[in-house]
């Protein structure tokens, strides 16, 4: 992700205001002048810095009054993480402008989130999970199997830039700012043998406690969930205390996942979704023009993003993967439809983020059986 162009973005606000507790204000411009800005800073065909500066008119700062914000970064590694390294770096060279960036790294996602909403952090970087919290639209993103590849995921989050589609990404208090890809979400197990979910029966799965839903589905197939948080739950996959573990790729070296799998394990070669990583705002420190440009930027930086993903994804052995038949992909398929419209029907998953990812499913693959008798 070039991180530098998303914070730049975000330190295009930083001067408007004289203290951390103040809103953002447009200038005092006429209306149709401030409207000839806004068009000027949506349109993509102009150079960034034409509508950068528009975006400056249209909040009539100057850059001789640098001012802090608080952006807080989930690593689950800490400050040796690789994210919050990037960030770090990233921040000498915004101290060049002028621009104070004050970023704070936690490893407990959850401590993060409450931090963002007692208005400690004016954006926070968090996992789509977590995203579901603060927009269901985006949360949805995650859906088991709604993005079966990362070819999907591309085609998504190109459309998500569209400024048509911003309304979707505000609610309430607080706006969508960007949205990185976090790479496939597969099954890791300790044992090769449990390879469908009929075998997974008895099995011990970790769930996200402050999600429910996921302990209700873990025990329709027969399993038993067990209470975690996305820091726990690799170690309790490490230590024994639970048999199966969805994770990307990229934990596999990383979270040293190799120790859970011991002799008898290996990685289903079936994602079961594609993974996500949100920048979330707060509304009341960040203007819609500014979510648009941040959101811009993070597309931008999507392959070099992959580049690093199929890096750590080339890491994991080839003799951990566990093929599966084809017709039992296809009872896979079929089970995560349900599953989606039943979490749909409740509320949990957004209806309009599912037809959107339906539509993209068969437009890359027009014979699914779900093109001609559509029900998302």
């Amino acid at each position: 992700m070039p991180l530098r162009i998303v914070l730049c973005c975000l330190a295009l606000l930083w001067p408007l205001a004289a203290a951390a507790t103040s809103d953002w204000h447009y200038a005092d411009l006429p209306a149709a002048t401030q409207q000839q800005l806004r068009e000027q800073i949506y349109n993509k065909l102009l150079p960034p810095e034409q509508r950068i500066a528009a975006l400056k008119k249209l909040f009539s700062f100057s850059d001789q009054a640098p001012m802090q914000r608080t952006v807080c970064i989930w690593d689950i590694a800490g400050r040796a993480g690789p994210i919050y390294t990037a960030a770090r770096d990233q921040r000498a060279e915004l101290m060049r402008y002028g621009v104070d960036v004050d970023m704070v790294v936690y490893t407990n996602e959850g401590v993060m989130v409450e931090e963002l909403k007692a208005g400690r952090c004016d954006a926070a970087l968090m996992s789509g999970l977590r995203a579901r919290l603060f927009n269901n639209f985006s949360g949805t993103i995650d859906s088991v199997g709604g993005l079966p590849t990362d070819e999907h995921m591309h085609r998504l989050l190109e459309l998500l830039t569209d400024v048509r589609l911003a309304d979707r990404l505000t609610s309430q208090d607080y706006v969508v700012m960007g949205i990185a890809p976090g790479g496939g979400a597969y099954i890791f197990v300790n044992d090769k043998r449990i390879n469908s979910l009929a075998k997974a029966a008895g099995k011990r799965v970790p769930v996200l406690e402050y999600d429910p839903v996921q302990a209700r589905m873990v025990a329709q197939i027969g399993a038993t969930p067990v209470g975690s948080d996305l820091l726990s739950a690799p170690t309790k996959f490490n230590n024994g205390s639970v048999d199966v573990l969805p994770a990307p790729l990229i934990a596999y070296e990383i979270l040293e996942l190799y120790k859970g799998l011991g002799k008898d394990g290996g990685i289903i070669d079936y994602p079961l979704a594609q993974i996500s990583v949100q920048l979330i705002g707060r509304t009341n420190r960040f203007p819609p023009e500014v979510a648009q440009l941040v959101r811009e930027a993070f597309f931008s930086g999507y392959e070099d993003i992959m580049v690093r993903l199929r890096a750590e994804a080339a890491k994991v052995p080839a003799h951990w993967w566990i093929s599966i038949p084809d017709a039992d992909k296809q009872g896979y398929e079929t089970l995560m439809q349900d599953a989606r419209i039943q979490l749909r029907d409740e509320g949990y998953y957004n209806a309009e983020m599912l037809t959107i990812q339906r539509r993209l499913r068969c437009h890359l693959e027009p014979t699914r059986s779900e093109c001609a008798q559509p029900v998302e």
